[in-house]
């Protein structure tokens, strides 16, 4: 499948597409995708998913709590088996907030095989209370 920056780069491709199958197709069946954060942070779309019906269903309350207007991973720091993307979205929470720019930092492991099998992200979650 390639290096894990690649592999990673292939995700976010996917998302900006909104190919959310595609995307799952990167996962191993037993990933663990985990945001930090919860409704009462500002993030209905936080917790914990595990296998890719889970993360297919992250996607769905991401997509219904927020508006993408700007995706941008912007450094790849690359490990043998991991790597750390930082980046900023700029989203508008729904169904009527103002646009918000939020700095994330997210991490993706594998455990051989080339399919991704851990998740972690997180970001400013207060910035979707307070919009700019």
């Amino acid at each position: 499948m390639g290096r894990p920056t690649e592999i990673a780069m292939q995700g976010y491709a996917a998302f900006g597409r909104r190919d959310i199958p595609a995307l799952l197709e990167l996962l191993a069946d037993d990933v663990e995708w985990s945001f930090l954060g919860s409704p009462e942070t500002g993030t209905p779309f936080g917790g914990t998913f595990k296998g890719k019906q889970q993360v297919a269903e992250f996607f769905g309350r991401l997509s219904q709590s927020d508006e993408i207007l700007e995706f941008q991973p912007r450094e790849f720091l690359e490990g043998p088996d991991h790597v750390t993307v930082l980046g900023h979205t700029r989203s508008r929470a729904l169904p009527d907030g103002k646009p918000h720019l939020t700095q994330w930092v997210q991490v993706f492991s594998w455990k051989g095989g080339g399919r991704i099998t851990r998740w972690i992200g997180t970001g400013d979650t207060a910035a979707r209370l307070s919009p700019t």
